[in-house]
């Protein structure tokens, strides 16, 4: 089974000793959630009473009517799903969203203390209208992501000693033995065909068969494709009109997302719904366009000039463009103007909880992202090639005074150098950003 970072939270929310709240779980579909929870549960407790209110949508009605925890109690029983067992039973509740009453139920499980509780879902973000009373104060919310890099490196056998060498070679700005650099560079190239979907890292790591990477890849999307139809209703033609479009989109020099280009004459509020339905349901991500390097830069944001990337790198590879897997391998980083690397950056940036913003001048000088870390701004620059020291856009905006500090980033696939104020780091470094 895959090592995720998302089992020392739920031990760290198990091992409290006061007030517990429900463990609430979200991220898209397939990123492992329902897998860890189960896991977890089997080793901590002595019964799980696991609910999953798409697969037998009859388990609503134990939500039905009065919610106090002696009436779910009694119907949990007459549903025979195992045994109650206070101070030692877990309560799963899974796909949630499907069940608002359940989700209001969540404060008064709490109160009463006598079942730890977890509430998972795929298309929270989605539902939030449908929830009469929001259990405030009683959520512990927690985000999952497929594999980040680091987790990706474990999969593959990597151990916590190598992965902390690379730490202290990042902290110290010092290079990484060219052993070890070549190593996670090639490890990287293959995050990038792979992405971070767990049931497509498992067949990768078993089989080492990208063919099949690639098949589960395709289900993958096509599966989220079903959710666009079943659940995004008036808005199902466009969302799955802007979902199709990424991948073009992301190949365009300019990868700003064009809406005329999705549709001819489209404009941006036809189409706005659509995107914020692929964003709250965990499949894309915005980057957003800054008119002025300040922070806090969401309020210095120009709301129709965006980028639109993939949530999982691999899904988007799968989704490209010609052979780009066998290109990728080959290191050639810069097939489809960088897309996939790119993309690439701001997933592993999304999974470390940055949101995402970019800097232009008139679509002709661009730096590819902007992050705020404390008070500090860091724009990054994506190199692919050996030029990776020739930035134009970034030496424009470090030489453009602001109130903040900055401190650049270029990552590419060479080793680490540092300047006055750029640190060059290798691309698989992010993962310490």
């Amino acid at each position: 089974m895959l090592r995720r970072k998302i089992d020392q939270e739920l031990l760290k929310w198990h091992q409290r000793t006061s007030f517990k709240p429900a463990f609430l779980l979200s991220g898209a579909r397939n990123v492992g959630k329902t897998t860890s929870v189960r896991a977890f549960g089997r080793q901590y407790y002595e019964s799980v009473i696991e609910m999953n209110f798409e697969q037998q949508p009859s388990l609503k009605r134990i939500f039905d009517g009065d919610l106090d925890i002696d009436s779910i109690t009694e119907k949990l029983s007459a549903a025979s799903l195992g045994r109650l067992i206070p101070s030692k039973t877990l309560l799963f509740l899974d796909e949630i969203q499907s069940c608002p009453n359940a989700r209001t139920a969540l404060k008064f499980i709490v109160e009463d203390g006598r079942f730890d509780v977890i509430a998972s879902g795929s298309l929270l973000g989605l539902h939030y209208r449908q929830v009469s009373s929001y259990p405030v104060g009683f959520e512990h919310k927690v985000t999952m992501h497929g594999l980040d890099f680091e987790e990706f490196l474990w999969a593959n056998g990597i151990d916590d000693e190598t992965i902390d060498g690379l730490r202290r070679s990042y902290e110290q700005r010092k290079s990484v033995d060219e052993f070890i650099h070549h190593r996670m560079m090639e490890l990287f190239k293959r995050y990038m065909i792979v992405g971070g979907m767990p049931r497509v890292v498992s067949s990768y790591v078993d089989d080492k068969d990208i063919g099949e990477v690639l098949l589960l890849q395709r289900s993958i999307t096509e599966s989220y494709r079903d959710d666009i139809s079943k659940y995004a209703g008036r808005r199902k033609g466009e969302a799955k009109q802007v979902f199709d479009a990424i991948p073009m989109q992301l190949t365009q020099r300019n990868k700003k997302f064009k809406v005329s280009q999705v549709e001819e004459g489209g404009r941006l509020r036809t189409y706005e719904d659509a995107l914020e339905w692929l964003y709250d349901a965990g499949i894309a991500s915005f980057c957003h366009n800054v008119a002025n390097v300040e922070l806090p830069f969401a309020l210095n944001t120009r709301a129709s000039f965006f980028k639109f990337f993939m949530r999982d790198t691999g899904l988007l590879s799968s989704m490209s463009m010609g052979n780009a897997q066998s290109a990728i391998l080959n290191g050639d980083l810069s097939i489809n103007e960088g897309a996939i690397v790119e993309n690439c950056i701001a997933d592993l940036l999304v999974k470390r909880g940055y949101r995402l913003f970019y800097w232009d001048i008139k679509g002709r000088l661009e730096v590819d992202f902007l992050i705020q870390r404390d008070t500090i701004i860091v724009p990054i620059e994506v190199k692919s090639g050996c030029d990776y020291r020739r930035h134009a856009s970034l030496d424009r905006l470090m030489a453009i005074p602001t109130r903040h500090e900055k401190r650049a980033v270029v990552l590419s696939p060479y080793n680490v150098a540092v300047t006055e104020q750029i640190d060059y780091l290798p691309l698989y470094m992010v993962m310490f950003l």
